[in-house]
């Protein structure tokens, strides 16, 4: 994916990047996820929202 977090980040502001979830082929029509990593992916975000 893409993200304008390197602009934040370049201004030192705090920048969160990388919450996705991996794959491949983005914005194509062979686009996917590995489904294996959702389960993951969403207890790194639960932590990081638990934290908050």
């Amino acid at each position: 994916g893409g993200s304008d977090g390197n602009f934040t980040a370049a201004l030192g502001v705090p920048t969160l990047d990388g919450l996705g979830l991996f794959g491949g082929d983005a914005h194509q029509k062979t686009e996917y996820v590995v489904v294996s990593e959702i389960p993951r992916r969403t207890a790194l975000l639960a932590e990081l929202l638990y934290a908050l």
